[in-house]
């Protein structure tokens, strides 16, 4: 979205979210800090994913990039929305945020995803430190797995 300098909102996209939303598959989306020498407000989850996700109820939303340094509107946004998920893509498990990781533990372990940024971030870097997150064994499986296979219905 960043690329384009225009936010989630802008009616420029509404014909994808409604192709994504025929056809049955999550959009997925960064979140969070855009590409040097743009403008980074438009990876806000609020308003933006808030706007889209209360236009589109029925559209799977996948945030990319834990929405850092918003994680917590990203956190609010997941949870008011039903269809609005959050991927943890470009961090490893050392660098989530308190609030991610609590989330996580708690209320959201059907919200949040395993995600890597391969090849910068092998799934094994990424998960070097998955051990030190405190997670119970359900929050670690549908981290890892059960919530993607859920989603993306594989």
């Amino acid at each position: 979205m960043g690329l384009w300098q225009l936010p989630p909102t802008d009616r420029l996209y509404y014909p994808l979210y409604a192709a994504c939303v025929d056809l049955g598959i999550p959009f997925c989306t960064q979140v969070g800090p855009t590409e040097p020498l743009r403008p980074s407000e438009t990876g806000r989850p609020i308003p933006y994913i808030d706007q889209v996700a209360l236009d589109f109820p029925e559209l799977t939303i996948v945030c990319g990039h834990i929405g850092y340094p918003w994680t917590t509107e990203m956190i609010a946004v997941a949870d008011k929305h039903a269809n609005v998920y959050i991927d943890t893509s470009a961090y490893t498990a050392r660098r989530y945020p308190r609030e991610l990781v609590d989330y996580l533990r708690g209320r959201g372990r059907r919200k949040v995803l395993f995600g890597t940024n391969y090849p910068m971030i092998t799934a094994s870097q990424a998960l070097e430190h998955l051990g030190e997150l405190g997670l119970d064994e359900e929050a670690t499986e549908l981290f890892l797995s059960g919530n993607a296979r859920r989603i993306f219905r594989v």
